[in-house]
């Protein structure tokens, strides 16, 4: 395994993504870099003002440096030359009705009563759940499924991919595997490209 491994983890949201990339950084020492800290500019409430997408590609640009990263999101349509270089890309799957519980879970923690009806992040939280909800819908103009799979599909790097629903160390002993080029017989796992 290269010391210098460039990996981007991608999926629809809260299928797991951060969570493993960032795991993934921890265990290959290499930085961590999620998209939504670029995505969005720094505002309270926060998820209302987004950056230009050439300012969030070249904020992404000067973090990645040039060693080695993990980078995790989605940049659907605007990010793609972040990747140029890239070892694996790493697609985590998870079924529609468990990301919406972590979904929730995770706003909850995160933002409490803000997100609660008259809360002040209430409507910003409704619009997530809702826009979230959608990925399975070929129709939903926002980031989908289809669109997704075929993104992955036109990637000439291996493709990666792992049901989310799986423990995380597993998943991270997965990925470790792929970059060894070692055979693993996780259940979870399927590489393709």
């Amino acid at each position: 395994m290269k010391p210098d491994s460039r990996i981007y983890v991608t999926g629809a949201s809260c299928a797991g993504v951060t969570t493993l990339g960032r795991m993934l950084a921890h265990r290959l020492a290499v930085r961590h870099l999620d998209v939504d800290d670029f995505y969005w500019m720094p505002t309270d409430p926060p998820f209302t003002t987004k950056r230009p997408p050439e300012e969030r590609v070249g904020l992404i640009r000067q973090e990645q440096g040039n060693d080695g990263w993990v980078l995790t999101g989605s940049f659907d349509g605007w990010g793609d030359a972040l990747i140029d270089d890239v070892d694996l890309i790493v697609f985590v799957d998870t079924p529609t009705p468990v990301r919406m519980e972590r979904l929730l879970a995770r706003e909850r923690e995160r933002y409490q009563d803000r997100i609660e009806s008259g809360g002040d992040m209430h409507e910003i939280h409704v619009a997530f759940r809702q826009w979230a909800s959608q990925y399975d819908d070929p129709a939903f103009s926002g980031r989908n499924r289809v669109r997704h799979e075929a993104w992955l599909s036109d990637q000439t790097v291996p493709v990666l991919r792992l049901n989310g629903t799986h423990d995380v160390d597993e998943l991270v002993t997965t990925v470790m595997a792929a970059l060894t080029g070692e055979r693993h017989a996780a259940p979870s796992s399927e590489r393709t490209a």
